[in-house]
């Protein structure tokens, strides 16, 4: 740790012995909280094999933008060449989770300002975020691997080509800086704002994709839908709008669900990747099969915002 901190102008003269080293969550990089007197910074070191499918330059230049325009923790170092990066420590703030979503109050609503303030900065990213080539990416390696494709595979599949050629024909849809991995864990609350941290995965991206991927590994109901989506456009927004959120809900649900099935058919033994799949799926199917999702689908086709 001495050998990262005397690498950080604003903390050289922080010598050995002088300040606390505390270990904090993190399930692929190594991630500790220094601290000394009233001061705290965040040190991230990446974990091994990260390099393989992170790019750290990336991942540096948007951590840093993101910062710029207050929506994430101020940086102080980040190498690029090792991918270790330290940042400010978030006082008083609390790591989400989808219950703490459902507990704390108004905690939707500031998620949302969070991703209008980042998708309305006007900043560039690194890096374009491509959905359907990274689904046909995996759709290309799992038809090479023996795995069992879940009832409905076929349909949900045909579907999505479906989607893509309805949000394609929106010849002059913006792209914004867009988080893409949002986690409940990557949202740190201070009951007046929200903050967003962890840019891995970050780049210009279609921003309903952030809401839609919040919305579904955060678990948010109805309610919190409607809570989100307020907060981001201003106001009630137009069934365009919505649409899109809940398309991107099915699509990102069924993107983890081919990653699952690939991991599935690799036979990686970190978890019960066949389990994981299949809940994925069924989520998926169970939304592409409701009653709204096609009227969803008509009003972005028919959707005049971004033609």
């Amino acid at each position: 740790m001495a050998s990262i901190i005397v690498l950080v102008p604003e903390l050289q003269d922080w010598t050995p012995g002088s300040y606390s080293v505390e270990r904090l969550g993190g399930l692929t990089n190594l991630v500790f909280k220094v601290s000394r007197k009233e001061e705290s910074y965040i040190v991230r070191i990446p974990g091994e094999g990260t390099e393989e499918y992170i790019d750290r330059s990336v991942e540096s230049h948007n951590a840093q933008v993101a910062a710029d325009i207050k929506v994430s923790a101020e940086v102080l170092y980040s190498d690029p060449s090792s991918g270790v990066m330290v940042s400010r420590f978030l006082e008083g703030t609390k790591t989400m989770s989808p219950l703490a979503f459902k507990e704390i109050s108004g905690s939707a609503g500031r998620a949302g300002r969070a991703l209008a303030l980042l998708h309305n900065s006007g900043k560039e990213f690194l890096f374009r975020f491509e959905l359907f080539a990274m689904i046909d990416e995996y759709l290309k390696v799992l038809s090479g691997l023996d795995v069992t494709l879940p009832d409905g595979y076929r349909e949900v599949v045909e579907e999505a080509q479906n989607i893509r050629n309805i949000l394609a024909s929106k010849t002059k849809l913006p792209l914004t800086p867009c988080h893409c991995d949002p986690l409940s864990e990557n949202f740190l609350d201070d009951g007046q704002k929200m903050w967003i941290v962890d840019w891995e995965y970050s780049g210009m991206n279609d921003p309903l994709w952030d809401l839609g991927d919040l919305s579904v590994e955060a678990e948010f109901s109805e309610e919190q839908d409607r809570e989100l989506l307020v907060a981001y456009w201003g106001e009630e927004p137009p069934a365009e709008i919505l649409g899109r959120m809940i398309i991107y809900k099915a699509m990102c649900d069924l993107l983890w669900t081919l990653w699952g099935l690939i991991q599935h058919g690799n036979k990686n033994p970190a978890e019960d990747f066949w389990a994981y799949s299949i809940a994925r799926f069924e989520r998926c199917k169970k939304l592409m099969s409701s009653s709204g999702f096609a009227e969803h689908l008509r009003a972005v086709d028919r959707g005049s915002l971004y033609n």
